[in-house]
């Protein structure tokens, strides 16, 4: 395993330590895109090494984020599929391309409803209330109650 980069008790940071470097989040967006072979997501992300898209790909199976399968023996070749952990980072990826569609000069693509073909919006909800919130805060866990429930 690697050696942690941010040592701060942080949720941001320490997901940082594992989705934090060059290529990580394109390697784990491609995956989620279906481009599940080593050669389709080099294909895909121009610019990459093979060696760095390797490393990449041995973290996040370290990490809990993806998994491997050996589909071809000869010469060895491996499919890789997001656990459930890495399947939860898609509404990272949503927000990110939401930020981008609000804030970037040359954006690239939108999220769309995909019944009505509309633009959404990111949204909060509270399970307790059933409703969607405006107002939110990230609040410290309780050393003893790491549920974040009371």
């Amino acid at each position: 395993m690697r050696e942690s980069k941010y040592d701060l008790p942080c949720n941001i940071a320490q997901t940082l330590n594992i989705i934090g470097d060059r290529w990580t989040l394109l390697v784990l967006h491609e995956i989620l895109a279906g481009r599940t072979t080593f050669n389709e997501i080099k294909k895909e992300l121009n610019g990459i090494s093979s060696n760095i898209l390797s490393d990449r790909l041995k973290h996040l199976e370290q990490s809990g984020l993806v998994v491997s399968s050996l589909y071809s023996e000869h010469p060895p070749r491996y499919e890789y599929r997001l656990t459930e952990s890495g399947k939860e980072l898609e509404g990272v990826f949503n927000a990110m391309i939401m930020w981008g569609r609000n804030n970037l000069e040359k954006c690239y693509k939108k999220l769309i409803h995909t019944e009505c073909k509309h633009e959404v919006e990111l949204a909060y909800y509270c399970p307790h209330c059933k409703r969607n919130v405006d107002e939110v805060e990230a609040v410290e866990l309780d050393t003893v109650d790491t549920t974040g429930l009371k």
